[in-house]
């Protein structure tokens, strides 16, 4: 593993719930090892409050997230991504922009909480489900042993966990 953090973006259409919760994980899970971004091709504008509560029950700081186009991170000066996943189906369909440095990609789709119409527990379970998705592939991903497997077989392996 090099002593620089390796950086990763989670990309959703709107960049308001999805991307946010698996932004914030890895962030926490990744202990500087990791630095995530989140980002989406049609960004809402506003951070779903009920990813930030879902972020604050699960003891992850809640400040700091906004909703952006994922066109910053394809502008000179932007961070080098090493890897790029996709967590909604409507993004992973979508013609992405040109990545400086050729990260690796993978699709790791889950439901969308914020289509939940119902109450508001079952909108915080719909939430928290989604989290709990997401840290489980992450926890998966950070038990890769990196710096011991090529690309290719990393590659692999953060599709094969998106499957999961």
């Amino acid at each position: 593993m090099p002593d620089t953090p390796r950086h990763v973006l989670f990309i959703c259409t709107g960049n308001s719930a999805r991307s946010i919760l698996a932004e914030g994980l890895l962030n926490h899970l990744g202990r500087g090892r990791f630095v995530a971004h989140s980002a989406g091709s049609h960004p809402n504008g506003i951070v779903n409050p009920y990813a930030l509560s879902t972020l604050k029950a699960l003891h992850i700081p809640s400040d700091g997230f906004r909703s952006k186009n994922w066109d910053e991170f394809s502008q000179p000066g932007a961070p080098v991504l090493d890897c790029v996943f996709t967590v909604c189906d409507n993004a992973a369909g979508e013609m992405c922009p040109v990545w400086p440095g050729q990260p690796m990609t993978a699709h790791w789709g889950v439901p969308d909480p914020a289509a939940v119409e119902d109450t508001d527990d079952a909108k915080a379970s719909a939430f928290m489900a989604t989290a709990m998705t997401l840290k489980r592939r992450i926890e998966l991903m950070l038990s890769l042993p990196i710096a011991s497997l090529d690309r290719i077989a990393i590659h692999r392996e953060l599709k094969q966990i998106g499957q999961a």
